[in-house]
């Protein structure tokens, strides 16, 4: 059995994790680490978790675990490693973005590799700790990786893209509580998010040439989970030739799917699944990409890269359904 540990865990993404690796048939969970829930139930704080597990938070730290799972705030997960050095032999699995761009993947001998495993499969397989890509980031990453190994992002790629409540965090926030976030919709961060930066160093992993611009207008939504995308870029294939060139992109992909039909939100919450779907208008390609930003877009993934890690099936402990309603 996989002995994993888990650091942050009483916010979205910890909890995911939890919930996961709770159900994962080769995987003991050792501990949950939270320095404000040290005591307490897990239930206490996931409460769906009432009946399920007896565990509690902790405050203290152990390296007797092979995996560790850093699920804190952004900036936090170097500082936690720079004060709580763990042995070489422990993999660290990191959910913020601390580690993603390969001008800050390393720390005291630890390489981080991006956590993609669309693109990095070999790479991740191999790997001593991963950098798991951001939510928004993962959502268009695939809907733009069969272009870019192809060498045809030749032009502006333009993405309108809306989240859910939860990808702003568990951390109250002006545009995140109930009454401000119900029955409203904005944009926010335009063509500045931080996920732009791994976007583009990923598109030029495959297509060195890659130089044109990314406009990017992020939208907050009116639900809890997921993450809906509209991704077009002007494109010499026909619909049928593109289409033909995202299946046999993701024909071994274990989660990354092409519908030949329109896609919506329902069909990928609660699974790790990403959907595409693909529309040629003139000289322009719409590319529909659809994921549950908790799940493909973080905990979920990550633990596809742990199965990876340790030579387990890609989808141990992650056929999560969706509901269709």
């Amino acid at each position: 059995m996989i002995k994993a540990g888990i650091i942050g865990g009483a916010g979205y993404t910890g909890g995911e994790a939890i919930r996961i690796l709770l159900n994962h048939p080769e995987v003991e969970l050792s501990y949950v680490h939270s320095n404000s829930n040290a005591g307490n139930l897990l239930s206490d704080v996931h409460t769906d978790l009432l009946g399920d597990t007896d565990m509690r938070f902790t405050g203290e730290l152990s390296d007797d675990i092979d995996v560790l799972f850093l699920c804190v705030g952004h900036g936090d997960a170097r500082k936690f490693l720079e004060a709580n050095p763990f042995p070489k032999q422990v993999k660290i699995i990191d959910l913020s973005q601390d580690f993603r761009l390969a001008a800050g993947a390393d720390l005291d001998g630890r390489h981080f590799i991006y956590g993609l495993p669309e693109m990095n499969l070999e790479k991740i397989r191999t790997a001593q700790n991963i950098a798991n890509p951001g939510c928004f980031a993962t959502c268009l990453q695939l809907a733009l990786l069969p272009l870019a190994s192809a060498g045809l992002l030749k032009d502006d790629i333009h993405i309108s893209a809306t989240t859910g409540s939860t990808g702003a965090g568990q951390k109250l926030a002006a545009t995140s509580h109930f009454s401000w976030r119900a029955n409203n919709f904005s944009s926010y961060k335009n063509f500045e998010h931080q996920h732009l930066k791994e976007i583009g160093e990923s598109l030029r992993a495959l297509m060195p040439s890659f130089s044109a611009e990314i406009d990017f207008i992020p939208y907050r939504g009116d639900f809890t989970r997921g993450i809906f995308a509209s991704v077009y870029t002007r494109c010499e294939l026909t619909a049928e030739q593109a289409t033909d060139l995202y299946k046999e992109y993701y024909k071994e992909a274990a989660f990354t799917f092409v519908s030949d039909r329109a896609i919506n939100l329902k069909q990928v919450v609660n699974t790790n699944k990403c959907l595409l779907a693909l529309e040629k208008h003139g000289d322009k390609l719409l590319i529909s990409s659809a994921i549950d930003n908790l799940l493909k877009g973080a905990s979920g993934q990550a633990v596809q890269n742990m199965n990876l890690l340790f030579g387990l099936d890609q989808r141990a402990g992650l056929r999560l359904k969706a509901s269709a309603f």
